[in-house]
């Protein structure tokens, strides 16, 4: 297992951060006391940690990507999700959640093929024909508004791990205490700012300000990453 740091002095709290740009801003400064950043890159999922991974990019001076990655919806509840599915085909499912839920093999199936389409039209929007960096060596982060159950970042995390890296830290504002348990297993370092425990558990819960972002944002921050780089 993978060393976790957190501040204790956030611990069980809500309404922490104004919004994910002041997240991003006080894990920026989290990360920085903690973390040994040469030769470091960003990777955010979008969409929500992708305003979170700007301000960190900003501060620290990091450059930032995005891997994408999302979470299978649970047929008749699109906010919960039952596993995940990466860029490149890397599919992870909660099968205590699935056994728990009753989900047949049909249904897994359809909402498997669903996420898929999500995920490749994704790719063809943000990534476009742009290729992923050569981590080998490198110190990856990945960064996102917050865990829930923690399987979305466990998927990022396997997959990423076999291009090499030297090593996978996870960096989110607020996770369940059982998302950390489950990702620290895989990471090398997981920072959060917020964890909370309890039968309950939103992301939400730890912003003032919170809403879906569109994928229209998440391009105008793409938009001023590509700016920023040719300065």
């Amino acid at each position: 297992m993978g060393r976790v740091i957190e501040d204790p002095k956030l611990r069980e709290k809500i309404r922490v951060f104004r919004d994910r740009s002041h997240a991003g801003r006080m894990l920026a400064e989290f990360i920085r006391e903690h973390a040994q950043l040469e030769d470091a890159i960003l990777f955010a999922i979008p969409a929500g940690g992708v305003p979170v991974a700007y301000e960190i990019s900003k501060i620290l001076n990091i450059p930032m990507d995005l891997l994408i990655v999302r979470k299978i919806q649970v047929p008749w509840d699109p906010e919960a999700g039952f596993g995940a599915i990466t860029w490149n085909g890397e599919t992870i499912l909660n099968q205590e959640l699935v056994e728990y839920l009753g989900l047949t093999s049909e249904m897994i199936e359809k909402a498997v093929e669903r996420t898929v389409e999500a995920v490749q039209a994704r790719v063809r929007k943000f990534r476009r024909d742009k290729p992923m960096p050569d981590v080998r060596g490198r110190v990856a982060i990945l960064v996102d508004d917050g865990l829930a159950t923690g399987y979305t970042m466990l998927a990022a995390i396997k997959s990423l791990r076999k291009r090499n890296p030297k090593k996978i830290m996870v960096a989110v504002p607020t996770a369940s205490i059982n998302a950390v348990e489950l990702v620290s297993k895989e990471a090398d370092e997981t920072l959060c700012l917020n964890i909370r425990s309890g039968p309950i558990y939103a992301v939400a819960d730890a912003y003032r300000e919170w809403r879906d972002l569109t994928d229209e944002e998440v391009m105008e921050i793409l938009e001023k990453i590509r700016k920023s780089r040719k300065r």
